[in-house]
Protein backbone atom coordinates (compact mmCIF):
# COMPACT_ATOMS: atom_id res chain seq x y z
CA UNK A 1 0.00 0.00 0.00
CA UNK A 2 1.31 3.14 -1.12
CA UNK A 3 2.07 5.94 1.58
CA UNK A 4 0.41 9.49 1.35
CA UNK A 5 -1.23 8.73 -1.87
CA UNK A 6 -2.56 11.73 -3.22
CA UNK A 7 -4.69 11.63 -6.87
CA UNK A 8 -3.55 14.42 -9.51
CA UNK A 9 -5.44 16.03 -12.55
CA UNK A 10 -3.51 17.03 -15.69
CA UNK A 11 -4.47 20.44 -14.16
CA UNK A 12 -2.92 20.28 -10.58
CA UNK A 13 0.19 17.99 -12.09
CA UNK A 14 0.90 21.61 -14.44
CA UNK A 15 0.62 23.51 -11.60
CA UNK A 16 2.43 21.57 -9.35
CA UNK A 17 5.39 21.36 -11.63
CA UNK A 18 4.77 25.32 -12.21
CA UNK A 19 4.88 25.68 -8.04
CA UNK A 20 8.19 23.55 -7.77
CA UNK A 21 10.00 25.25 -10.81
CA UNK A 22 9.20 28.55 -8.48
CA UNK A 23 10.60 26.95 -5.69
CA UNK A 24 13.92 25.29 -6.97
CA UNK A 25 14.78 29.03 -7.48
CA UNK A 26 14.34 30.10 -4.55
CA UNK A 27 15.84 27.03 -3.19
CA UNK A 28 18.97 28.59 -5.46
CA UNK A 29 18.64 31.78 -3.49
CA UNK A 30 19.09 29.90 -0.45
CA UNK A 31 21.78 28.06 -1.21
CA UNK A 32 23.41 31.46 -2.11
CA UNK A 33 22.49 32.39 1.63
CA UNK A 34 23.95 29.72 2.58
CA UNK A 35 27.12 29.86 1.10
CA UNK A 36 27.36 33.70 2.47
CA UNK A 37 26.56 33.13 6.21
CA UNK A 38 29.51 29.91 6.03
CA UNK A 39 31.51 32.31 4.56
CA UNK A 40 31.07 35.16 6.98
CA UNK A 41 31.42 32.88 9.75
CA UNK A 42 34.58 31.79 8.28
CA UNK A 43 35.62 35.76 8.40
CA UNK A 44 34.44 36.42 12.10
CA UNK A 45 36.34 33.05 13.03
CA UNK A 46 39.40 33.86 10.80
CA UNK A 47 39.99 37.37 12.60
CA UNK A 48 40.80 36.17 16.32
CA UNK A 49 42.26 33.30 15.53
CA UNK A 50 45.41 33.77 17.52
CA UNK A 51 43.10 34.24 20.26
CA UNK A 52 42.16 30.13 19.78
CA UNK A 53 44.10 27.49 20.39
CA UNK A 54 44.96 25.51 17.47
CA UNK A 55 41.41 23.69 16.91
CA UNK A 56 39.86 22.57 13.98
CA UNK A 57 37.00 24.50 14.29
CA UNK A 58 36.65 26.33 10.82
CA UNK A 59 35.03 22.38 9.85
CA UNK A 60 31.41 24.42 10.34
CA UNK A 61 31.78 27.05 8.12
CA UNK A 62 33.02 25.07 5.49
CA UNK A 63 30.67 22.45 5.60
CA UNK A 64 28.21 25.57 5.36
CA UNK A 65 29.83 27.32 2.33
CA UNK A 66 29.82 23.34 0.46
CA UNK A 67 26.02 22.99 0.98
CA UNK A 68 25.31 26.10 -0.36
CA UNK A 69 27.08 25.62 -3.28
CA UNK A 70 25.69 22.21 -3.85
CA UNK A 71 22.21 23.36 -3.04
CA UNK A 72 22.47 26.15 -5.88
CA UNK A 73 23.63 23.27 -8.59
CA UNK A 74 20.61 20.81 -7.28
CA UNK A 75 18.00 23.24 -6.91
CA UNK A 76 19.28 25.11 -10.50
CA UNK A 77 18.58 21.16 -11.97
CA UNK A 78 15.29 21.09 -9.89
CA UNK A 79 14.47 24.24 -11.59
CA UNK A 80 14.91 22.72 -15.11
CA UNK A 81 13.14 19.41 -14.79
CA UNK A 82 10.23 20.90 -13.22
CA UNK A 83 9.66 23.03 -16.35
CA UNK A 84 9.93 20.47 -19.01
CA UNK A 85 7.69 18.01 -16.35
CA UNK A 86 4.80 20.64 -17.20
CA UNK A 87 4.78 19.20 -20.42
CA UNK A 88 3.50 15.36 -19.54
CA UNK A 89 5.71 14.08 -22.98
CA UNK A 90 9.17 16.07 -22.27
CA UNK A 91 9.21 14.37 -19.03
CA UNK A 92 10.60 11.15 -20.70
CA UNK A 93 13.78 12.85 -21.04
CA UNK A 94 14.34 13.13 -17.16
CA UNK A 95 12.44 10.03 -16.59
CA UNK A 96 15.56 8.09 -16.02
CA UNK A 97 17.34 10.97 -14.31
CA UNK A 98 14.32 11.62 -11.36
CA UNK A 99 14.32 9.26 -9.21
CA UNK A 100 18.43 9.16 -8.80
CA UNK A 101 17.97 13.28 -8.18
CA UNK A 102 15.24 12.75 -5.45
CA UNK A 103 17.29 9.88 -3.72
CA UNK A 104 20.35 12.15 -3.74
CA UNK A 105 18.77 15.02 -2.74
CA UNK A 106 17.33 13.66 0.00
CA UNK A 107 20.61 12.78 1.36
CA UNK A 108 21.78 16.30 0.47
CA UNK A 109 18.86 17.75 3.07
CA UNK A 110 20.15 15.23 5.67
CA UNK A 111 23.77 17.58 5.29
CA UNK A 112 21.81 20.04 5.57
CA UNK A 113 20.53 19.06 8.77
CA UNK A 114 23.75 18.00 9.67
CA UNK A 115 25.04 21.36 9.63
CA UNK A 116 22.30 23.42 11.27
CA UNK A 117 22.88 20.93 14.18
CA UNK A 118 27.08 21.44 14.50
CA UNK A 119 26.11 25.14 14.29
CA UNK A 120 24.79 24.70 18.17
CA UNK A 121 27.18 21.47 19.02
CA UNK A 122 30.25 23.81 18.07
CA UNK A 123 29.93 25.85 21.62
CA UNK A 124 32.04 23.22 23.72
CA UNK A 125 34.81 22.86 20.79
CA UNK A 126 35.03 27.18 20.57
CA UNK A 127 34.88 27.38 24.54
CA UNK A 128 38.14 24.91 24.99
CA UNK A 129 39.94 26.95 21.83
CA UNK A 130 38.80 30.14 23.52
CA UNK A 131 40.26 28.87 27.09
CA UNK A 132 43.88 27.82 25.58
CA UNK A 133 44.34 30.40 23.11
CA UNK A 134 43.76 32.95 25.54
CA UNK A 135 45.75 32.07 28.20
CA UNK A 136 48.12 31.70 25.55
CA UNK A 137 47.97 35.35 24.22
CA UNK A 138 48.15 36.56 28.28
CA UNK A 139 51.45 34.83 28.69
CA UNK A 140 52.73 36.31 25.78
CA UNK A 141 51.53 40.18 26.34
CA UNK A 142 54.79 40.96 27.71
CA UNK A 143 56.75 39.96 24.09
CA UNK A 144 56.31 43.32 22.29
CA UNK A 145 59.77 42.93 20.65
CA UNK A 146 59.49 39.41 19.72
CA UNK A 147 58.94 38.11 16.40
CA UNK A 148 55.79 36.66 16.39
CA UNK A 149 54.41 37.82 19.03
CA UNK A 150 54.83 41.43 18.69
CA UNK A 151 51.06 42.00 18.08
CA UNK A 152 49.38 39.77 20.85
CA UNK A 153 49.39 42.89 22.87
CA UNK A 154 47.80 45.00 20.77
CA UNK A 155 45.26 42.21 19.79
CA UNK A 156 44.53 41.68 23.60
CA UNK A 157 44.59 45.44 24.58
CA UNK A 158 41.89 45.68 21.24
CA UNK A 159 39.55 42.95 22.67
CA UNK A 160 39.44 43.92 26.15
CA UNK A 161 38.05 47.33 25.50
CA UNK A 162 35.67 46.21 22.51
CA UNK A 163 34.08 43.37 24.42
CA UNK A 164 34.58 45.02 27.73
CA UNK A 165 36.14 42.35 29.25
CA UNK A 166 39.76 41.76 31.13
CA UNK A 167 41.53 38.35 31.66
CA UNK A 168 40.25 35.07 30.56
CA UNK A 169 37.77 33.95 33.89
CA UNK A 170 38.22 37.23 35.36
CA UNK A 171 40.66 40.38 36.07
CA UNK A 172 42.48 37.73 39.06
CA UNK A 173 43.68 36.00 35.21
CA UNK A 174 46.20 38.18 35.42
CA UNK A 175 47.65 38.00 38.68
CA UNK A 176 48.80 34.60 37.92
CA UNK A 177 50.92 35.57 34.91
CA UNK A 178 54.22 37.92 34.46
CA UNK A 179 52.32 40.82 31.80
CA UNK A 180 55.39 43.22 32.52
CA UNK A 181 58.40 42.67 30.46
CA UNK A 182 62.07 42.69 31.96
CA UNK A 183 63.02 45.46 30.16
CA UNK A 184 60.66 47.75 31.97
CA UNK A 185 61.45 46.58 35.32
CA UNK A 186 63.84 48.91 37.74
CA UNK A 187 66.21 46.17 38.56
CA UNK A 188 67.65 48.48 40.94
CA UNK A 189 64.86 48.85 42.79
CA UNK A 190 65.05 46.09 45.99
CA UNK A 191 61.33 45.53 45.53
CA UNK A 192 61.15 44.52 42.35
CA UNK A 193 64.14 42.06 42.69
CA UNK A 194 62.50 40.68 46.21
CA UNK A 195 59.45 40.31 43.71
CA UNK A 196 61.56 38.05 40.88
CA UNK A 197 63.36 35.73 43.85
CA UNK A 198 60.19 35.07 45.89
CA UNK A 199 58.98 33.33 42.41
CA UNK A 200 59.77 29.85 42.34
CA UNK A 201 60.04 30.16 38.47
CA UNK A 202 61.32 34.22 38.50
CA UNK A 203 58.73 35.75 37.52
CA UNK A 204 57.17 39.18 38.12
CA UNK A 205 53.93 38.71 39.57
CA UNK A 206 51.73 41.17 41.09
CA UNK A 207 47.97 42.52 41.10
CA UNK A 208 48.24 44.49 39.02
CA UNK A 209 46.05 44.64 35.25
CA UNK A 210 46.63 45.68 31.92
CA UNK A 211 44.91 49.81 31.17
CA UNK A 212 42.55 47.84 28.80
CA UNK A 213 40.61 46.24 32.03
CA UNK A 214 39.70 49.81 33.07
CA UNK A 215 35.82 50.35 33.46
CA UNK A 216 35.30 53.91 31.37
CA UNK A 217 32.35 54.20 33.04
CA UNK A 218 33.83 54.19 36.77
CA UNK A 219 33.28 57.45 38.86
CA UNK A 220 36.74 57.34 39.86
CA UNK A 221 40.66 57.30 38.45
CA UNK A 222 40.98 53.20 37.58
CA UNK A 223 43.20 51.64 40.01
CA UNK A 224 45.19 48.98 38.38
CA UNK A 225 47.84 48.28 40.46
CA UNK A 226 47.87 47.17 44.05
CA UNK A 227 44.42 46.10 43.54
CA UNK A 228 43.58 43.67 46.14
CA UNK A 229 45.77 46.14 48.76
CA UNK A 230 42.92 48.35 50.24
CA UNK A 231 45.20 50.86 52.43
CA UNK A 232 47.38 51.75 49.00
CA UNK A 233 44.29 53.84 47.79
CA UNK A 234 42.18 56.31 49.70
CA UNK A 235 38.32 55.08 50.60
CA UNK A 236 38.78 52.16 48.98
CA UNK A 237 37.45 48.28 49.03
CA UNK A 238 38.73 46.50 46.09
CA UNK A 239 35.48 43.51 47.24
CA UNK A 240 33.02 46.21 46.02
CA UNK A 241 34.82 48.44 43.61
CA UNK A 242 32.89 45.94 40.83
CA UNK A 243 32.58 48.98 39.10
CA UNK A 244 36.50 50.02 38.35
CA UNK A 245 37.17 46.81 36.34
CA UNK A 246 35.43 44.35 33.38
CA UNK A 247 34.01 42.27 35.48
CA UNK A 248 33.34 40.03 32.58
CA UNK A 249 36.21 37.44 31.33
CA UNK A 250 36.95 37.30 27.73
CA UNK A 251 36.63 33.96 27.07
CA UNK A 252 32.76 34.43 28.16
CA UNK A 253 32.21 37.67 25.84
CA UNK A 254 33.72 35.85 22.71
CA UNK A 255 31.79 32.87 23.66
CA UNK A 256 28.31 34.80 24.24
CA UNK A 257 29.09 36.80 21.01
CA UNK A 258 30.11 33.73 18.63
CA UNK A 259 27.20 31.64 20.33
CA UNK A 260 24.58 34.34 19.09
CA UNK A 261 25.91 34.24 16.30
CA UNK A 262 26.00 30.63 15.44
CA UNK A 263 22.21 30.48 16.53
CA UNK A 264 21.40 32.62 14.68
CA UNK A 265 22.77 30.75 11.27
CA UNK A 266 21.83 27.47 12.97
CA UNK A 267 17.53 28.89 12.68
CA UNK A 268 18.77 29.80 9.21
CA UNK A 269 20.16 26.39 8.31
CA UNK A 270 17.08 24.57 9.71
CA UNK A 271 14.74 26.93 8.28
CA UNK A 272 16.03 26.14 5.11
CA UNK A 273 16.29 22.38 5.60
CA UNK A 274 12.29 22.07 5.99
CA UNK A 275 12.18 24.13 2.81
CA UNK A 276 14.41 21.92 0.94
CA UNK A 277 12.35 19.26 2.11
CA UNK A 278 8.88 20.18 1.37
CA UNK A 279 10.47 21.17 -1.92
CA UNK A 280 11.69 17.91 -2.24
CA UNK A 281 8.61 16.16 -1.50
CA UNK A 282 6.57 18.15 -4.10
CA UNK A 283 9.28 16.48 -6.80
CA UNK A 284 8.27 13.20 -5.56
CA UNK A 285 4.81 13.49 -5.70
CA UNK A 286 5.33 15.22 -9.41
CA UNK A 287 7.84 12.02 -10.28
CA UNK A 288 5.22 9.49 -9.02
CA UNK A 289 2.27 10.71 -10.52
CA UNK A 290 3.90 11.26 -13.81
CA UNK A 291 4.89 8.15 -13.70
CA UNK A 292 1.72 6.45 -13.74
CA UNK A 293 0.83 8.96 -16.36
CA UNK A 294 2.54 6.92 -18.94
CA UNK A 295 1.56 3.75 -17.40
CA UNK A 296 -2.01 4.76 -18.23
CA UNK A 297 -0.91 5.91 -21.76
CA UNK A 298 -3.30 8.72 -21.93
CA UNK A 299 -1.48 12.50 -20.76
CA UNK A 300 -4.98 13.97 -19.47
CA UNK A 301 -5.58 11.17 -17.60
CA UNK A 302 -5.97 11.55 -13.63
CA UNK A 303 -2.98 9.76 -11.54
CA UNK A 304 -2.06 8.87 -7.58
CA UNK A 305 1.04 10.24 -6.59
CA UNK A 306 2.96 8.98 -3.26
CA UNK A 307 5.86 9.75 -1.38
CA UNK A 308 6.48 5.39 -1.05
CA UNK A 309 5.00 2.92 -3.43
CA UNK A 310 5.46 0.52 -0.44
CA UNK A 311 4.56 0.78 3.27
CA UNK A 312 7.62 1.85 5.40
CA UNK A 313 7.93 -1.98 6.79
CA UNK A 314 7.44 -3.26 3.06
CA UNK A 315 10.50 -0.56 1.70
CA UNK A 316 12.20 -1.13 4.95
CA UNK A 317 12.76 -5.02 4.31
CA UNK A 318 13.57 -4.52 -0.03
CA UNK A 319 16.15 -1.99 1.24
CA UNK A 320 17.19 -4.78 3.75
CA UNK A 321 16.74 -7.49 0.68
CA UNK A 322 19.00 -5.81 -1.15
CA UNK A 323 21.91 -5.17 1.28
CA UNK A 324 22.02 -8.40 1.46
CA UNK A 325 22.23 -9.51 -1.82
CA UNK A 326 24.88 -6.91 -2.48
CA UNK A 327 26.69 -9.25 0.56
CA UNK A 328 26.48 -11.80 -0.99
CA UNK A 329 28.24 -10.62 -4.39
CA UNK A 330 30.91 -8.90 -2.92
CA UNK A 331 31.47 -12.15 -1.06
CA UNK A 332 31.71 -14.11 -4.49
CA UNK A 333 33.62 -11.50 -5.88
CA UNK A 334 31.03 -11.37 -8.87
CA UNK A 335 31.95 -15.03 -10.38
CA UNK A 336 29.33 -16.12 -11.86
CA UNK A 337 30.37 -19.90 -11.56
CA UNK A 338 31.54 -19.76 -7.94
CA UNK A 339 28.84 -22.27 -7.33
CA UNK A 340 29.34 -24.50 -10.29
CA UNK A 341 30.96 -28.18 -9.25
CA UNK A 342 34.30 -28.91 -10.62
CA UNK A 343 34.81 -31.56 -13.12
CA UNK A 344 38.67 -32.37 -11.60
CA UNK A 345 37.65 -33.65 -8.43
CA UNK A 346 35.12 -36.53 -10.43
CA UNK A 347 36.16 -40.12 -9.85
CA UNK A 348 36.09 -42.29 -12.53
CA UNK A 349 37.14 -45.68 -11.23
CA UNK A 350 40.46 -47.14 -10.12
CA UNK A 351 42.32 -46.01 -12.86
CA UNK A 352 40.60 -42.22 -12.48
CA UNK A 353 39.71 -42.13 -16.47
CA UNK A 354 37.12 -41.16 -18.26
CA UNK A 355 35.03 -44.02 -19.65
CA UNK A 356 35.33 -42.31 -23.53
CA UNK A 357 38.98 -42.11 -23.07
CA UNK A 358 39.03 -45.77 -21.65
CA UNK A 359 37.55 -47.19 -24.66
CA UNK A 360 40.08 -44.87 -27.12
CA UNK A 361 42.81 -46.44 -25.25
CA UNK A 362 41.58 -50.22 -25.97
Amino acid sequence: MAVLKVKFTKTRRDKLAQILWILNWISVVTGVILFSLGLFLKVELKKREELMAEKDIQYVPNMLIAVGLIACAINFLGGKICYDCVDSTKFLRWKLIMLPYIVCTFFFTLCVLVGALMCYSMHWELEEALDLGLMQAMRFYKDTDMPGRCFLKHTVDTLQIQFQCCGNSGYKDWFQIQWISNRYLDMSKKEVVDRLRSNVEGKYLMDGVPFSCCNINSPRPCIQQQITNNSAHFNYEHQTEDQNLWMKGCRQALLEYYTHIMQSIGLTVLITWLFELSVLTGVRYLQTSLENVLRQGDPDSESDGWLLENSLMETARIIKSLGKSNQINTANNGDPNIDVPSTSKAHYGPDNVPPKEKMETS
